[in-house]
């Protein structure tokens, strides 16, 4: 702000948006004039004026206030000013300096929608994204059902919350904030006492469509174990293997910034380091259909085995979905299997 005013001092020509001091000369009904030194008279009126009426109230000739530039000569060769412009260039140049130095700001909630939380920092409109919610705060909603998610922010409408400037653009007039940021080196800290490979007790904190939020170790950090992680078979719904409060071990199997991610599945033995031996290319085999998705059916060969009948093999998913029921046992002959990959597939065998 100090360099801002002092960039102005200098005795250049005066630009638009130009912020200047002055001292009040003259008082009207709905103007209030302004000696602007060596710059001439400036004059703060109409919608300008009633705008910012009531901060300009109890000012008195030879108050000095700040204003910003929005004309350079009227029609009465006075320069017409902001006061409520100043005001807002000042706020965001304060924005800028609080992000360069990583200051933690406290700030009111006044508003949610299903996107995140809004709030306002020296007057302008702020956004802070749910996925930049602390972990705290994070809502773990079982089925990512938008209409709960608001549910939850809701709850913080008319709290303050601390956060840091995540992003600025006074141009776009775009300011983000993020609750997390102020935890990450924290977090970072504690997780340097951790290792990828690592095996932790943990407790189950959330569980959402797409994994499980747990938290483990005395400093009680909260990791994710993904769907996929859950186990070696396919896993429809998380809340069906695990619920809040349940203890288990799991595996860090990845450690990225503040982020940890773990798995139940890799402590278990993987049940397809032996199926190479056991199945072989062209072998006639019975599988139930587990799934339908837009590109085939899979099929549980057997416990923590499954297999992709893939959509080609009909015209089209109704095609695929009248042929075959979920829960059904079918014959299918293996087209190919990768071990490594994780994936076996099938053709129907279709009765003669």
């Amino acid at each position: 702000m100090k360099e801002l005013l002092e960039k102005n001092s200098e005795l250049k020509p005066l630009k638009l948006g130009q912020i200047v001091e002055g001292k009040i000369i003259e008082r009207g009904r709905s103007k209030i004039f302004l000696d602007l030194g060596p710059f001439g008279t400036g004059v703060i009126y109409g919608k300008e004026f009633y705008n910012v009426r009531g901060e300009l109230r109890d000012l008195k000739e030879g108050d000095k206030i700040l204003a910003k530039v929005t004309s350079l000569d009227n029609e009465e060769g006075y320069i017409e000013l902001s006061v409520s412009g100043a005001t807002k260039e000042l706020a965001w140049e304060k924005l800028k300096e609080i992000k360069e130095k990583g200051e933690i700001i406290s700030v009111k909630i006044i508003g949610a929608n299903k996107g995140g939380l809004l709030a306002k920092v020296s007057g302008i409109p702020a956004f802070l994204p749910v996925s930049q919610l602390s972990l705290e705060h994070y809502p773990r909603v079982e089925d990512a059902n938008p209409e709960k998610i608001l549910k939850h922010l809701q709850k913080f409408v008319g709290k303050n919350l601390d956060v840091k400037i995540l992003d600025l653009s006074q141009k776009d007039e775009k300011l983000i904030l993020s609750e997390r940021a102020k935890e990450t080196e924290k977090i970072k800290k504690a997780l340097s006492n951790y290792k990828v490979g690592d095996v932790i007790k943990a407790e189950v904190t959330g569980v959402t469509d797409f994994g499980v939020f747990v938290k483990f170790g005395k400093e009680n950090l909260e990791g994710l174990i993904h769907i996929s992680e859950l186990d070696w078979k396919i896993v429809k719904e998380p809340s069906a293997i695990l619920k809040v409060g349940d203890k288990v071990k799991a595996k860090i199997i990845e450690i990225s910034d503040d982020k940890v991610f773990l798995s139940l599945k890799a402590l278990k033995e993987n049940p397809w380091l032996k199926i190479e031996k056991k199945y072989k290319i062209g072998d006639i085999i019975k599988g139930k259909v587990v799934k339908f998705n837009s590109f085939g059916a899979f099929i549980e060969i057997e416990k923590g085995i499954q297999g992709l009948l893939h959509i080609s093999e009909f015209k089209d998913v109704k095609e695929m979905e009248k042929a075959l029921e979920v829960g059904k046992e079918y014959k299918f002959k293996i087209l190919s299997i990768d071990s490594k990959e994780y994936k076996i597939s099938l053709a129907l065998v279709k009765d003669e």
